[in-house]
């Protein structure tokens, strides 16, 4: 080795070590169990992640600058930044305290909330960093904390304790060297799952043996998908090397936890972030909101207003001074730099003092008032009982509570079929074996035609035992006759029996353990005490039928299943287990037979089954399953292969080459897998049913009537999902349903979809049917015309989907011309991609699992709460904060469009109208509670009248009140409001200045208090007019921010503070309430404010009434029965509050006048 390779080389490897190179340079790791590493000097360690889990966000050191750098990044903030900074450089009319104190409010109120989550997060690392844990080091098992776990650590897990990192099972305390975990926290399924260890380690259940245990694992780099791991495990025993692949029945995952099992050991391959659990902590998505969209756009219009009003008052401003005398009075004579400083710098400089007078226009308090809007309105879900499944104790929850407002714009509803219109809550009803229908009826299998002949209890007690005797005697000769004749019924029900992934929950260690069978059947009339646990709801299903009928499975001990076949134990060695996946949509297992054959069991979709069969009665079986799926039952198809020794080789040697691959597994699984399952001899189907979830037929009427839009998208066959769309109401039957199925080309999709499209019936309402494979084509090329057919549909079913496929139906519409809001509904793994795709997702807490809980926004306990969450709250969420967005703006307009018109009466020369401490408080203290606490309490119409009447969703609907035309209503009122205020108090003020008694006159800070005064009322007093549901908090804070602004007043214009530089308003306001006329005033200008818009009200309310307010009249006595006191009061009380309320505001300020003289 020359020179310059050996200096690369060690430059390598103390760059490898200081950890400046990545760790992954390949696409497969080596660990070493026990980090017994080859003993050469070539070798370099492979450098992995520590067990510390990171879920914070900010550390002590970077707290500061990267808060900072990630509130800057809004708009706003950075607008107000500069606004600031500017008034630091140069001369402005106002304080930099104007600016910057709202900003610093602002921003310390959001760091501290953050601050705080992160704090929280930094604890709960802390806690599970620190859990103690014991490691197998140096031949001896050692404490230690989590986060000391390193790659290549054996790891000692007692039963209920949770798994510190991803290990590879080596050993159990069971001879086979299994273990059952559940595996809830990370995907919500509560089934036992078995977990292996391969034979060479699983003998390896002391400290000392695995000291002394030499093997190397090599596996994929981690990734996030939970249920794939590829690896194989390399042992050396007695010199001789022997490989065993590793899947994912070999993994351990960290966040699972032990069960049945007293200890474990196991090898530690990923740890920390690089775990399966903490590579799922991805970011989902940003979601934005409609309203969100709008009000940025609102604010872009306000930014131009503020730059149109700063040049305007620029221009004047140098139009006004082109005269010399108002260029350089006698009284303000210029300085030698001022004649002689630049004219464009000079501009710059007066345009950047107006954009700081009229920067209040752009609300800055609107961001932390939305937040703390949708941060605290949303526990309002949480705190519904109507929304609380009592069965299950599960109540809903929000995941984001960016999203609130867009319940109330949804109009297009997609939803799965299994688990979330359905219960998931399987039950076997009918079976076809051998071309024979079957039911079952009291726990007996019963041909179609035939009757069953249990007695009823109303029979004479003799003619009962005799029935009893015969029903006795028929059923012992039918089963001795099936099991002496073995027919294909009863390999059926065997084939039912073994071919799963069912787990069996009892007490003892063995199934044949000392004292007495755990299974006790004969002939399916008794009842064992065990329990089964399967991750499909249909298999549990099947298995528990069989037990019923007579053929139980009642162990499953490593890689041996045992059976009672009316009684007679049979033992079956467990070969191999071909999973299922989407794509075979089938599963089968290869069992060695108590006679020593070969036989593969294999159950899936009829379309995945019966074109690989060659024997058996497929065209009977293919009506019945038809027939299944018109009645609503959900269809498997079950067959068999008997394997000769030299076929089950030359099968064995493909599964393992296939599995020990570390390139290409799954593609050469598919390959092996195919290659088996083929030639099968066709055994029968099932039916299962799975019942409807309740009023969940009312819930699809009533969210069409408010008029939305439902699809149902299923993986079902097609005959399944019409007949429960029917049966649930997502199709009438007066509906024409067209069809698009079973098309094997593009140019046939196209065809189909104009014959669809040319239909001139629109009379008649529509339904579409859709399968996976004719929508792939749809979507290829034709995407236009497929949309065309879809909305001249009332109801849309697309059946026999794949998760990709749900997703892009999703994504098809919400990308569709005219932007719909979409809402996807759904329970299992399989519908979080359609949940994350949709603009508001929502999860329902199912018995699939929690990934589709984790991954919404919104998670209820069942579909019906779905009318609720969208027609009551969604309604409720959408005015609210549309409300508090246009109100928003509306007192802006009025609190800076005075300033503005100031400026005329000043020679545009940058006075400010009101004092700096207004300015800072406005927004802050004087008006944000009230808009505050109407935006969490605001109700237009009753809950109970919003449920009954859907249509009132339609008057929300497309953003109806944040359009333009609303806009434009409420800025051209702020407009108004502030003419009014500014021009009424110049013409009370404009001649005669002197309003006291005494002669004595006012000044300019004396004009803008009065101005700011009947500002605040009015602008207060607006908000109160908008109110419809009154509480005692909506009093508190309406007239106590009135009373708050006069005291507040009275005390800092009353007393000189000692700490202020300047006091330029020490006894503006107490001379002020001093006049009879400024009373006058404030009386006369709020008045001339608000008595068009209550009069507009009213011609509106009579004239023009929406159907919201119509709906707002109660009629009938019944009614107010509904509403608590409270809560809710009638519309008469609240306009007698009103009317209360604003007489007494009139006697408080004519008792001030009269006080005044």
């Amino acid at each position: 080795m020359n020179r310059s390779t050996k200096r690369c080389s060690r430059w390598t490897l103390v760059r490898c070590r200081l950890g400046f190179d990545p760790p992954h340079q390949s696409d497969t790791r080596t660990v070493y169990v026990a980090n017994r590493f080859p003993q050469n000097g070539h070798y370099i360690p492979q450098r992995f992640a520590d067990n510390r889990i990171i879920s914070s966000k900010y550390t002590v050191w970077n707290f500061v600058p990267k808060n900072l750098f990630e509130q800057f990044r809004r708009i706003a903030n950075f607008y107000f930044l500069i606004i600031f900074l500017v008034q630091l450089m140069i001369d402005t009319p106002t304080s930099p305290v104007t600016s910057g104190l709202p900003l610093f409010f602002v921003i310390t109120v959001t760091a501290i909330k953050q601050g705080y989550e992160d704090w929280l997060r930094h604890k709960a690392d802390n806690e599970v960093n620190g859990a103690p844990v014991f490691v197998v080091r140096s031949g001896s098992l050692v404490q230690t904390r989590s986060k000391n776990i390193r790659v290549g650590d054996i790891v000692r897990v007692a039963k209920d304790e949770t798994f510190p990192a991803d290990l590879v099972l080596l050993s159990s305390d069971r001879p086979d060297g299994t273990c059952h975990i559940t595996t809830a926290s990370l995907d919500g399924e509560t089934n036992l799952k078995t977990h292996y260890s391969v034979p060479e380690t699983s003998v390896c259940q002391s400290v000392s043996q695995l000291e002394a245990l030499q093997a190397v694992v090599e596996c994929q780099q981690p990734e996030a998908d939970l249920y794939r791991f590829v690896g194989r495990m390399t042992v050396t025993h007695h010199g001789e090397e022997i490989v065993r692949p590793l899947g994912p029945e070999n993994l351990l995952l960290r966040g699972a936890r032990l069960k049945n099992t007293k200890e474990i050991f196991g090898l530690a391959v990923y740890t920390g972030m690089e775990s399966k659990m903490a590579l799922n902590y991805k970011c989902k998505s940003q979601k934005r909101s409609a309203v969100e969209k709008s009000m940025n756009t609102f604010l872009i219009i306000y930014l131009i207003i503020l730059l149109s009003e700063a040049i305007l008052s620029t221009i004047l401003k140098y139009a006004w001074q082109a005269e010399t005398k108002w260029d350089e009075p006698f009284y303000n004579q210029k300085t030698e730099a001022e004649r002689n400083s630049s004219p464009i710098l000079k501009f710059i400089s007066d345009f950047l003092a107006f954009l700081v007078l009229y920067n209040f226009i752009i609300p800055i308090s609107l961001y932390v008032t939305v937040e703390m809007q949708k941060f605290l309105g949303s526990f309002f879900i949480g705190w519904d009982l109507d929304l609380y499944h009592e069965e299950s104790d599960q109540k809903a929850q929000v995941n984001t509570s960016d999203l609130n407002e867009e319940l109330g714009q949804v109009e297009y509803v997609f939803t799965d079929k299994t688990g979330t219109l359905t219960e998931n809550e399987m039950q076997f009803r009918e079976c076809s074996i051998n071309g024979t229908k079957y039911r079952e009826v009291n726990g007996k299998l019963i041909p179609e035609g035939m009757t069953d002949d249990s007695p009823d209890g109303s029979m004479p007690p003799l003619v009962l035992h005799i029935y009893i005797l015969q029903a006795w005697f028929f059923s012992f000769l039918f089963l001795f006759l099936l099991t002496c004749c073995m027919g294909d019924e009863l390999l059926f029900l065997k084939a039912v029996s073994l071919c799963h992934t069912v787990q069996i929950s009892y007490d003892q260690s063995d199934c044949l353990a000392v004292g007495g069978d755990p299974f006790s059947h004969a002939n399916g009339f008794s009842s064992s005490p065990m329990e089964y646990y399967a991750s499909s709801p249909d298999e549990k299903a099947l298995v528990e039928a069989t037990k019923r009928i007579g053929v139980a499975f009642t162990c499953s001990n490593g890689d041996t299943m045992e059976i009672k076949t009316f009684g007679k134990s049979e033992k079956y060695k467990l070969l191999h287990v071909l999973e299922f996946d989407p794509n075979r949509r089938r599963m089968s297992v290869i069992l060695q037979t108590p006679s020593g054959g070969k036989v593969l069991f294999t159950k899936g979709a009829e379309s995945a089954i019966l074109p690989f069969t060659t024997s058996g009665e497929i065209e009977k079986t293919r009506l019945h399953v038809d027939e299944f799926a018109l009645k609503g039952l959900r269809t498997l198809v079950v067959a068999c292969r008997h394997f000769s020794p030299e076929e089950y080789i030359d099968v064995d040697k493909k599964l393992n080459s296939a599995r020990t691959a570390l390139q290409q597994r799954e593609e050469r699984l598919q390959e092996a897998f195919s290659y088996i399952e083929k030639d099968l001899q066709l055994l029968g189907a099932t039916g299962v049913e799975d019942k409807l979830q309740d009023k969940v037929q009312e819930t699809i009427e009533a969210l069409r009537l408010a008029g939305i839009k439902v699809w149902v998208l299923t993986g079902d066959k097609h005959e399944t999902a019409v007949t429960v769309s029917l049966s649930c109401g997502h199709f009438h039957r007066t509906m024409n349903i067209l069809e698009l199925l079973q098309q094997h080309s593009d140019n046939e999709c196209a065809e189909q979809l104009l014959t669809l499209s040319r239909r001139d019936d629109h009379v008649i309402q529509h339904a579409l049917v859709v399968d996976g494979a004719s929508l792939s084509l749809a979507l290829r090329e034709h995407e236009k015309l497929f949309m065309e057919v879809c909305k001249n549909c009332s109801a849309v079913l697309c059946c026999r989907m794949a998760p990709l496929q749900k997703a892009k139906v999703v994504r098809l519409l919400k990308t569709s011309p005219e932007k719909p809001i979409t809402l996807a509904i759904g329970d299992g793994a399989n519908d979080v991609s359609m949940i994350q795709e949709a603009h508001v997702g929502i999860g329902i807490m199912g018995k699939e699992g929690r990934q589709a809980v984790r991954n919404s926004d919104y998670a209820i306990a069942r579909f019906k709460f779905l009318a609720k969450l969208l027609l009551v709250h969604g309604h409720f969420y959408y005015i609210r904060i549309a409300t508090l967005v246009q109100y928003f703006f509306y007192k802006n307009v009025c609190f800076i469009t005075p300033q503005f018109l100031y400026q005329f009466f000043c020679l545009f020369s940058q006075q400010t109208l009101y004092d700096s401490v207004y300015l800072t408080l406005y927004n802050i203290c004087f008006t944000s509670l009230p808009i505050l606490v109407y935006s969490l309490f605001e109700q237009l119409v009753h809950p109970h009248v919003l449920q009954n009447k859907p249509g009132l969703y339609r008057d929300i609907s497309k953003n109806s009140l944040l359009s333009f035309r609303t806009f434009l209503y409420w800025t051209v009122l702020g407009f108004c409001h502030a003419f009014v205020f500014f021009f009424g108090s110049y013409i009370l003020m404009g001649e005669d200045t002197t309003l006291m008694g005494n002669g004595q006159m006012f000044g300019n800070w004396t004009f803008g208090t009065l101005v700011f005064t009947v500002m605040v009322i009015t602008v207060t007093l607006k908000l109160a007019l908008e109110t419809h549901f009154w509480t005692w908090m909506n009093h508190f804070v309406t007239w106590g921010s009135i009373a708050f602004y006069f005291i507040f007043s009275l005390f800092y214009g009353g007393i000189i503070w000692p700490f202020l530089h300047t006091q330029d308003m020490y006894f503006v306001f107490v001379q002020l309430l001093s006049s009879g006329s400024a009373w006058f005033a404030i009386i006369i200008i709020v008045i001339t404010c608000l008595f068009p818009d209550v009069l507009k009200k009213v011609l509106y309310r009579h004239l023009q009434p929406t159907s919201t307010q119509t709906s707002q009249v109660m009629r009938g006595g019944d009614i107010y029965r509904l509403l608590p006191v409270s809560q809710c009061w009638p519309n008469s009380v609240v306009s007698l509050c009103h009317s209360s309320c604003l007489s007494a505001l009139l006697f408080y300020l004519l008792f001030g006048l009269y006080c005044s003289y």
